[in-house]
């Protein structure tokens, strides 16, 4: 983590809330106080249960919703606060964001050549039509497709050939920072590698920093250099990519990283797993305390009167667990040890 803090944060989130309003009198917490940095260059993966607010959050960074609270810095420049029109559009000439369903993203009566010329229409980036043709045929040519592909409508393409467009639109204004949210979940397993293999080329040439949400813990692993793990709104642990995986402090993460098959079957049928009891609480009434409690294999009291703290463990490892605070007794704190103990001997 010491290379990590020498590089510039390119985004920090400081206490960021998104709460929606239903019904009547009723707030629905999606982004409840989480805190973290992305520096330049780097893969941060934000991973969690479908519901835990990890694509609120990205819409949320990128101003496609107001945030309730909170501070967002982009490249030191304060954004979390209310921004005119003419300042949302230049924040998106440095962020982007690549949608989940491919199927979904695209307008299904736009050709693929105004689909990705959008961005350079709104930011005024090509000086004449043949400039913007050709700006277009590039960008097919970088995600993999070809200058034919211009003039054809969206459904004319599978859904792996979709992302792609949808890449190249995003890379159309030669953005510093990407949110890609879910990027592969909508597309068949044997093309979700290729799409994240050519996100990773398109890092390595372009210096791009992502934000990459996903809830397929092993593909998170193979992309990020961190990793965030989410829970009912708020951020539970955050850590090394490899840290995560193989030191996982929180509950939470540690039966999110049993869940994941094991390639071994003699190792699979013998592995124990953290099986986690009853459903995720509503975010409209979440639980007290601690939020992650109501499922939690070592809830103790405190739990259930005292939110945990957000705070660093040990060098770059932050958690948000009572059973990893000063002051919690050892036979308390030891529990989630030797769970985790039991994950990582089985594996």
């Amino acid at each position: 983590m010491a290379e990590k803090e020498k590089k510039e944060k390119l985004l920090e989130i400081k206490h960021l809330k998104k709460y929606f309003k239903v019904a009547h009198k009723d707030v629905l917490k999606a982004v409840d106080d989480i805190s973290f940095d992305i520096y330049k260059g780097e893969t941060f993966g934000l991973v969690g249960e479908s519901g835990c607010g990890k694509s609120t959050t990205g819409r949320t960074i990128i101003r496609l919703y107001e945030p309730t609270s909170g501070d967002v810095v982009f490249a030191g420049e304060a954004i979390g606060g209310k921004l005119s029109h003419r300042a949302k559009r230049d924040l998106t000439s440095k962020m982007q964001m690549i949608f989940q369903d491919p199927y979904a993203s695209l307008n299904p009566r736009m050709m693929v050549k105004d689909i990705i010329a959008e961005g350079l229409n709104i930011h005024h980036l090509a000086k004449s039509p043949k400039e913007r043709l050709q700006r277009v045929f590039d960008l097919l040519e970088t995600v993999g497709l070809n200058r034919e592909h211009a003039n054809r409508y969206p459904h004319e393409f599978s859904g792996g050939q979709r992302q792609r467009i949808g890449i190249a639109r995003a890379l159309a204004v030669d953005p510093e920072f990407i949110i890609a949210d879910e990027p592969i979940s909508a597309l068949d397993v044997s093309i979700q590698a290729q799409v994240v293999n050519l996100l990773q080329k398109l890092q390595e040439e372009q210096g791009l920093t992502y934000l990459f949400i996903a809830h397929d813990l092993s593909m998170v692993k193979h992309i990020s250099d961190r990793v965030g793990v989410m829970y009912l709104g708020n951020m539970v642990e955050l850590a090394s990519s490899d840290e995560v995986y193989d030191h996982p402090l929180h509950p939470y993460t540690q039966a999110l990283l049993s869940a994941i098959p094991v390639a071994d079957p003699k190792v699979e049928r013998t592995r124990e797993r953290v099986i986690l009891q009853g459903e995720v609480p509503s975010p409209i009434n979440p639980p007290s305390g601690c939020r992650f409690r109501t499922r939690c294999p070592f809830a103790m009291d405190i739990c259930a009167k005292v939110r945990p703290k957000w705070h660093e463990v040990e060098k770059g490892h932050w958690v948000a667990c009572h059973l990893h605070d000063e002051g919690v007794s050892k036979d308390a704190a030891s529990q989630p040890a030797e769970a985790n103990n039991k994950i990582a001997a089985k594996k």
